[in-house]
């Protein structure tokens, strides 16, 4: 068809057939030191007696460990817990969160972790002032199914902040739940306010663990790498 006037002439454009789908080099690039993200896939089961290791990921806000944001995010924590799904442990970090948590079902897990994330980012966006996303990624879990592990895990959420900050001069971690922790072996001053963790009904949060010895307020996290937990 014939030009008319000054219309631009149409191009004739081309994609390259090898568009999209897997190809070598695509995706985040991981990060030394970090497990990659958890993959969009469906669930593994739960078991009722196993508790479970959680780790959320923050991305974009400030310390979630300031005065005004942990202050949200314990009053968050204080209201996870009911009857199918239950927090027992927390250790606030700068960019991250670990919970020690029970639940009675897969679906009880997934649904309890879900509206506990929901409602941290609420509150720390309401602080902020602020709209968007809080989390980078999708929650990991880890079920705890030996006393070996349980403590193993006890003992690396409790002195989290150790791996973090190795200079630290804190007895316990101010912004985790260690002063309602009954399970160390130094005696420390009564906790003051009410706790945002309720106790242990597994047999393994609650007495399990204890087989292989009470933690110390100066034990220092082990590394998890090999358990899939060293987030």
């Amino acid at each position: 068809m014939p030009r008319r006037g000054n219309a631009a002439p149409r191009l004739s454009l081309s994609f390259p057939s090898h568009w999209g789908g897997l190809r070598p080099g695509a995706g985040r690039r991981p990060t030394p030191g970090r497990l990659p993200p958890v993959p969009h896939r469906s669930r593994p089961q739960h078991r009722a007696a196993h508790p479970v290791h959680v780790t959320l990921r923050a991305s974009g806000v400030p310390s979630l460990r300031e005065q005004i944001l942990f202050a949200a995010v314990r009053t968050a924590l204080a209201r996870a817990s009911g009857r199918a799904f239950r927090l027992l442990h927390y250790s606030v970090q700068t960019n991250h969160i670990h919970l020690i948590v029970e639940a009675n079902d897969r679906d009880c897990l997934t649904r309890g972790v879900q509206g506990l994330s929901v409602r941290i980012a609420r509150a720390v966006n309401h602080s902020l002032a602020r709209r968007g996303p809080v989390w980078s990624e999708r929650y990991h879990a880890r079920a705890l199914r030996t006393p070996r592990e349980t403590r193993v895990a006890l003992r690396y959420v409790l002195t989290n902040f150790r791996k973090h900050s190795p200079r630290a001069t804190a007895t316990i971690d101010p912004c985790s739940s260690s002063a309602w922790f009954d399970g160390f072996r130094e005696r420390l001053p009564p906790a003051q306010g009410p706790p945002a963790v309720v106790r242990a009904r597994t047999w393994l949060a609650r007495r399990g663990w204890r087989r292989h010895g009470l933690l110390s307020v100066f034990d220092a996290p082990k590394a998890l790498v090999s358990q899939n937990v060293d987030r």
